[in-house]
């Protein structure tokens, strides 16, 4: 269901080489969530660096999207780069997961099989 793996690197870092590996692999950065800072903006002292990015490869949205439009909940596909127990760690929910959420969308299978392939080698691109 998930997918993470652990890096050397710091979160900035990390979150750095993901976004170009993100690029390589012709998916775009739509946006980049700083969890640490929004909370922190928001009165919350959190103590762990925390960087989600949302990616998207346009065709394929379009290709699930017109299949089932109920899929948009679960997009655009997000990567958290983060530190955990003095660890750093890059990871997502397997969108093969996600698409188990919703009935009738079993066409869509393969759509998801390429785009988690995709994702895991730019997660594996930037540890």
């Amino acid at each position: 269901m998930l997918y993470i793996v652990e890096t050397k690197k710091d979160v900035e870092t990390a979150a750095r080489d993901l976004e170009e590996a993100v690029k390589r692999n012709k998916f775009g950065v739509l946006h980049v969530h700083d969890l640490q800072k929004t909370l922190k903006e928001k009165g919350v002292d959190f103590p762990n660096a925390c960087k989600i990015l949302e990616v998207c490869n346009p065709q394929r949205a379009n290709q699930v999207l017109t299949a089932n439009m109920g899929v948009n909940m679960a997009l655009p596909c997000r990567i958290s780069v983060y530190r955990e127990g003095g660890q750093t760690k890059i990871g997502m929910i397997r969108p093969t997961a996600l698409l188990a959420l919703f009935p009738g969308a079993a066409d869509l299978k393969v759509v998801a099989e390429e785009v988690e392939r995709e994702t895991m080698r730019m997660i594996d691109e930037a540890k």
